[in-house]
């Protein structure tokens, strides 16, 4: 007979062949004998339909095996369907519970997590000082969220001293992994000089890496960005190009500044009813420049 460490690295190799079915069977056989990593990869495949048919309550019932065994991942899974009410009932306190369990082996996603559960007062009571402490932690092991929550921790002096230097520095960690809101917080702080030196070149290099993945601000920025000359050499039709991204997702901003470039002929052809409709669409999300504009001009 197979011991249960056998039959989990057959699946595994199964898995890894995407022979899914098979995988699922090994892993099975293995968390039946209850080895606790096999338990959580069963779990997992339940809750991804990988293998067997979806079933969040089998992938419940797996990770709390798992998890009581001590296993870090299963825990921190375990937590995110209590938090969500997925397979299980929505519970905070026990999230809170598995996701503490977690954290105190190092899990830098649990930490994370339970960092959240502080900051919202969710499970727990709400403690600023103990999210910043998780963020921490999951921050100094490279998760991202975690970083650019800590950069806004520094950024507004919320439980610590503002200090724009830290900020920028867990802005700049989390940007360079990707996390494009960080990428345009980052793109502030250069602008503004917020920690850094002011640059120009870099704020307008790390809003193009978030307007990129469709952050809407950013793509607002950019536009602003090559309308004005700021960071990049000036080209109306780019400007044009960002601000309607931006201006086709709803920002009233965007809006006012496309009908501009429309009604003045400004990096698109001059065209008086495009300037109307999106100064109108700006007006009805209350830009009152917007409004103004109207009651000057609209015919």
């Amino acid at each position: 007979m197979r011991t249960a460490d056998e039959l989990f690295e057959e699946g595994r190799k199964l898995e890894h062949e995407e022979r899914y079915a098979e995988a699922y069977e090994k892993f099975r056989l293995a968390a039946e004998q209850g080895h606790a990593r096999a338990q959580c990869v069963l779990g997992s495949c339940y809750d991804d339909g990988r293998g067997v048919e979806q079933d969040h309550s089998e992938a419940v019932k797996w990770w709390k095996k798992a998890a009581e065994r001590g296993h870090a991942v299963a825990q921190n899974n375990l937590g995110i369907c209590y938090h969500e009410g997925q397979g299980t009932e929505q519970n905070d306190a026990e999230a809170a519970k598995w996701y503490r369990k977690s954290a105190e082996q190092g899990f830098m996603r649990a930490q994370f997590n339970l960092g959240i559960c502080y900051e919202n007062g969710r499970g727990v009571e709400q403690d600023h000082r103990e999210a910043m402490k998780w963020f921490r932690r999951a921050a100094e092991q490279g998760h991202a969220l975690a970083q650019y929550s800590l950069g806004c921790c520094y950024h507004e002096g919320k439980v610590v001293e503002q200090d724009h230097r830290e900020a920028a520095k867990w802005f700049q960690r989390a940007a360079e992994q990707g996390y494009a809101e960080a990428q345009y917080n980052l793109g502030i702080c250069y602008i503004h000089g917020y920690g850094v030196e002011q640059d120009h070149a870099e704020t307008a290099k790390w809003w193009r890496k978030a307007a990129e993945q469709g952050h809407v601000r950013a793509q607002f920025n950019l536009g602003w960005c090559y309308d004005n000359g700021k960071g990049v050499e000036q080209n109306y039709a780019e400007a044009v190009k960002w601000y309607r991204i931006a201006a086709e997702q709803g920002d009233a901003r965007a809006q006012f500044n496309l009908g501009g470039c429309y009604f003045n002929g400004r990096g698109v052809e001059q065209n008086y009813e495009e300037a109307v409709k999106w100064y109108q669409k700006s007006a009805a999300q209350g830009n009152e420049k917007a409004a103004n504009w109207l009651k000057k001009h609209a015919r």
